[in-house]
């Protein structure tokens, strides 16, 4: 019962929300902040599903702006838990398909983001020269999840190079952004669910644009994000316990 309810609370919110962004952007469409304040209105609602979600950025100079973060891409529950962590002045890159959800697709696009094609690879790496002008010439923060795909507790599926070739193009630094495991930790039947911890990590340098450089960096990059992962999982499930 506790679960039917907060699915309806979740839909009738997440329409609510999308209804009033999209009217809110028609007066400031693709604003270089509309992600954010979505965003941060989007992750209160991780409350609503018994969560609490604690962000650390230590490690984050927010004076190092812009960059390409990445992060770990987990289940539909990302919407709620990751975007606690999304900076002003950052905008995602996600597929094309996603603005045809009713709603909320309409918001993701008028927020700003940048939508792609994964099904025509050509498109695709044009879009990779276009995230790159727009980190340049507007000094955005992108915000990509590397795997390209949910992982559905499958762990921390290989890395694809575009967020890689992203930075190294625009010439800004990487972030990789870690979050503790959510997947089938969540029961909406029950009214505690625990923590989950997401963690800046320091930000990396891509100097090397070549296909082997940018292979060699994304598989570091993906075996320190791994193990950041399993380290805060560990730390999570420890409080969770309690």
């Amino acid at each position: 019962m506790l679960a039917l309810v907060r699915l309806i609370l979740l839909a009738i919110a997440i329409v609510l929300i999308s209804i009033a962004f999209c009217c809110f952007c028609l007066f400031r469409p693709f604003h270089r902040d509309n992600v954010h304040y979505a965003a941060m209105t989007l992750s209160k609602l991780s409350r609503l599903i018994g969560l609490t979600v604690e962000v650390r950025k230590d490690a984050y100079d927010e004076k190092n702006t812009p960059v390409v973060f990445i992060a770990n891409h987990q289940n539909n529950y990302d919407i709620f838990t990751m975007s606690h962590a999304v900076q002003a002045g950052t905008v995602s890159v996600g597929k094309k398909s996603l603005k045809w959800i009713p709603f909320f697709g309409q918001m993701y696009w008028l927020t700003g983001n940048i939508l792609i094609d994964r099904n025509n690879s050509s498109k695709a790496i044009s879009t990779i020269g276009m995230t790159a002008d727009k980190i340049k010439s507007k000094k955005l923060s992108v915000w990509l999840f590397p795997e390209g795909t949910r992982s559905n507790g499958r762990g921390l599926l290989p890395f694809k190079t575009g967020a890689f070739r992203t930075a190294a193009q625009a010439n800004v630094p990487l972030v990789p952004v870690c979050a503790s495991n959510q997947h089938k930790t969540i029961n909406l039947n029950r009214w505690d669910n625990g923590k989950v911890i997401i963690e800046f990590l320091p930000a990396q340098i891509i100097e090397e644009d070549s296909r082997e450089g940018l292979r060699k960096k994304a598989d570091e990059m993906h075996t320190l994000m791994q193990n950041k992962i399993e380290q805060l999982t560990e730390e999570a499930n420890a409080f969770n316990q309690q």
